[in-house]
């Protein structure tokens, strides 16, 4: 038995696993109980079109998992995470035909954005340059006192204003689509607080790290974190669903990767009746409908330079992105809708048969729709890869309750742990932030700072605090 006991964590997404890891670095025992037959949560790889079809079950391309401070400072490369590089992040195809894309280096992207060169760079450099720096400040709660105060005073000037008022100071339509491509990840409208945010921390990554995707898929993640984890004498449990405490008596510590929702099924019982009304006010944000794709050739793009970025963003003008953001927002689909599209067999010939390829593309859809989104999301494809259809050769389409039948976490489709507007960017999921009302109970999820995406932070500083204040009452 370890001098500091033994600890578990609920759920094997990457901040799950980031959080067992601390743990484990700590010299507790560790196990992981994992709902599915594998572990990942939504960073999961499986054949859903067609044997020999490796499809990402949830996010493909990693900005924020190659630039994390916690994952980059793991031997991941040593339990078999490779990490593959597009010519390009990213392409935004336009209806002239051609296509604006985001250069890696960022002295390219200068060049290749003309007028708005200038622009860009000012807007980003200081942060680019220092991305150790700013990923370690960015990726945990808000602090009144940054390590780095005039880097993060610098971002602050634009960190809380809108996509729109930030896009407005690009002289060139076709920066301002960009720019709304790299926003709309945030799930908010594009004139909302904190949508500006959400693109800058798209882009900036791109040009430190880039936006690779992991050699044979997602999968290749969770496993390598896994892998780690053993080497460090930590256990996984897979099938191994929690329905309440009771069967987690003994552990000195328990961290959920869980939202807010599946937390309270199984602890309510252990919160104050104030820390219950809490979680029970956390809102979801809007949901995702995703088809992934079997294909017998590579994407017809009209722009040829869309085939040099595993990512590519579909919607047009910036008017036109914003148009179908804020209509999610406002609880309809959107008849044009943001279309995300990923296409890794481009660069990683482990995901489809010799010849074949394939892709995955989602919008977004009010939480819980039960609008079938297939034919418009085919329909901006074709826009901008006229003869698209004629290559499917079989396709897997995932409404918001599918995606939330495969990971309970995705709660009405919602793959970002909840809605990440101003209220929710403060107090995530309380502002008890990865505590809980119970001092052995934690909060480790995309839910609690800094909120969704693959980088394992959320899990990293759940871990931390607990362990501090454990060795505190010890």
């Amino acid at each position: 038995m370890s001098k500091l006991g033994s600890a578990c964590v609920v759920g094997s997404g990457p901040n799950g696993l980031a959080a067992a890891i601390v743990l484990a670095q700590a010299g507790m025992e560790v196990e992981v109980f994992e709902a599915e037959p594998t572990v990942g949560g939504a960073v999961r790889t499986m054949e859903l079109t067609l044997p020999g079809f490796q499809h990402d079950f949830g996010s493909a391309v990693y900005p924020l998992g190659a630039g994390s401070p916690f994952f980059s400072s793991l031997p991941l490369e040593q339990h078999g995470l490779e990490w593959i590089h597009s010519p390009a992040p990213l392409a935004h195809p336009l209806d002239d035909g051609t296509a604006v894309v985001l250069e890696r280096s960022l002295e390219d992207a200068v060049r290749s954005l003309g007028a708005d060169g200038e622009t860009w760079r000012e807007l980003f450099q200081p942060f680019v340059e220092h991305w150790r720096e700013f990923a370690a400040e960015v990726l945990r709660p808000v602090t009144m006192i940054p390590k780095h105060p005039l880097l993060m005073a610098r971002f602050g000037r634009s960190a809380f204003r809108s996509a729109q008022a930030i896009a407005s100071r690009f002289r060139n339509e076709r920066t301002r689509a960009l720019f709304a491509g790299m926003a709309a990840h945030s799930f908010l409208a594009l004139d909302e607080p904190l949508s500006g945010a959400f693109g800058s921390l798209m882009i900036i990554p791109a040009h430190a790290v880039g936006w690779p995707i992991p050699r044979g898929g997602a999968q290749a993640i969770p496993n390598a974190l896994g892998s780690y984890l053993a080497a460090l004498g930590g256990t996984i449990r897979t099938s191994s669903r929690v329905e309440s405490l009771a069967t987690l008596a003994g552990y000195k510590l328990i961290l959920f990767d869980l939202t807010p929702r599946q937390v309270l099924r199984i602890a309510a019982s252990r919160f104050t009746p104030s820390y219950t009304r809490e979680l029970q006010r956390f809102r979801y944000g809007p949901g995702a409908f995703k088809v992934d794709y079997a294909l017998s050739a590579p994407i017809p793009w009209k722009a040829s330079e869309c085939l040099r970025a595993a990512t590519v963003h579909l919607g047009g003008s910036f008017a036109e992105i914003a148009a179908s953001e804020r209509a999610v927002r406002d609880g309809k689909p959107a008849d044009r809708p943001f279309v995300l599209l990923a296409q890794p067999s481009l660069f990683d010939r482990s995901r489809a048969p010799d010849g074949k390829h394939t892709a995955w593309a989602y919008c977004h859809v009010p939480n819980g729709s039960q609008v079938d989104m297939l034919s418009r999301i085919e329909d901006q494809i074709e826009r901008f890869a006229p003869g698209f259809r004629e290559i499917v050769l079989a396709r897997h389409a995932f409404s918001p309750a599918e995606l939330e039948r495969m990971d309970a976490n995705l709660v009405g489709g919602d793959i970002g742990g909840g809605v990440m507007d101003l209220r929710n960017f403060a107090f995530r999921p309380t502002w008890r932030h990865y505590a809980t009302s119970a001092r052995d109970l934690y909060i480790c999820s995309a839910s609690t700072p800094p909120g969704g995406g693959v980088h394992g932070m959320c899990g990293y500083h759940a871990a931390r605090m607990a362990l501090r204040r454990w060795a505190g009452r010890r």
